[in-house]
């Protein structure tokens, strides 16, 4: 791969600089996430209420309303979010510099001119001291050379992340985006039941966690950073943590086991900067979750298969 493709496909996200973005764009997701989550019927770890990954950005998918459909999506390339219809009627909200307050009310504005009002709850989800979205004045910024750099970055790990996934013949997720955490990912399933999940994710009701780690899982995903961890990276973790996982050897050798989240990290720089990122992405997903497969022994020749090749059915 030439480094000017390299670039455009895994893109530098220097996490300095595109804080004040992501801490914006973090909150906007959640005012379109939520009025999906108040839309949709409820589905097997929470995965009726995430966004996926387009050819332009992020959208919920179709949304029940009755006799009609709609749709909302983020377009991180003319960076305008749409709401569409299925009677063919829109509206759009520029993606612009502008508070979170006013972000919220011109999404809840445009679905009531659309006879779509949504009431949501407006304290935002997974965020400490969060300010309820119709008072944020404080999170303003949006820089469209961020925001699109973001998207390019969650295009290239969708497109791994999904080859990934056709290695696997047991329950295994959408590769979708969750706008709680902000964060890329995708799950595969032992098949057997968990421990009760402990819960405490901050504004996350203990119920929900619960059922989302109702079964075992391998999970794997991208997240730009946050707390102690100041740069993007991607990630892997088992729940439950089966005994001598965090001492496990994975690769690439830039990953590491993060005693401060109880999961494996491996810098987003490490994949960018490789010679084949894919590669190396590959590596890491498969690394980690063949030590969670066989630390927990999990049933591996039963739920496992090649990964998959256009047109050619797999053979049984």
């Amino acid at each position: 791969m030439s480094s000017a493709l390299q670039t455009e496909r895994w893109p530098e996200l220097p996490y300095a600089a595109w804080r004040p973005t992501y801490e914006t764009l973090h909150l906007w997701t959640q005012i379109v996430g939520k009025i999906r989550l108040m839309r949709e019927p409820w589905l097997n770890h929470s995965w009726q209420v995430a966004l996926y990954v387009t050819a332009r950005g992020l959208t919920t998918s179709p949304m029940p309303a009755g006799a009609r459909a709609f749709q909302i999506d983020f377009d991180f390339i003319d960076h305008v979010l749409w709401i569409r219809t299925s009677d063919d009627h829109m509206r759009q909200v520029m993606l612009a510099p502008k508070p979170v307050a006013e972000f919220y009310g011109e999404v809840m504005e445009a679905l009531i001119e659309l006879g779509l009002g949504t009431p949501i709850d407006t304290l935002p989800c997974e965020i400490p001291d969060g300010i309820v979205f119709d008072r944020d004045n404080v999170h303003t910024a949006y820089d469209p050379l961020y925001a699109n750099r973001f998207w390019r970055i969650l295009l290239s790990t969708q497109a791994v992340f999904s080859r990934f996934r056709t290695g696997f013949l047991g329950k295994v997720s959408p590769v979708h985006f969750f706008w709680g955490g902000f964060d890329l990912a995708m799950t595969r399933f032992s098949g057997r039941h968990a421990p009760l999940h402990p819960g405490g994710i901050p504004r996350l009701s203990d119920t929900v966690t619960r059922e989302a780690y109702s079964h075992e899982v391998s999970s794997a995903g991208f997240w730009p950073g946050g707390g102690v961890i100041d740069y993007p990276a991607f990630y892997s973790y088992a729940y439950p943590g089966p005994e001598g996982f965090s001492a496990a050897s994975v690769q690439p050798r830039e990953a590491f086991f993060s005693q401060d989240f109880g999961e494996f990290l491996l810098p987003y720089d490490a994949v960018r900067m490789a010679p084949d990122p894919e590669a190396t992405l590959m590596a890491f997903l498969q690394s980690t979750y063949e030590a969670a497969a066989d630390l927990g022994k999990w049933d591996r020749e039963a739920l496992e298969c090649a990964l998959g090749t256009p047109c050619r059915p797999r053979t049984v």
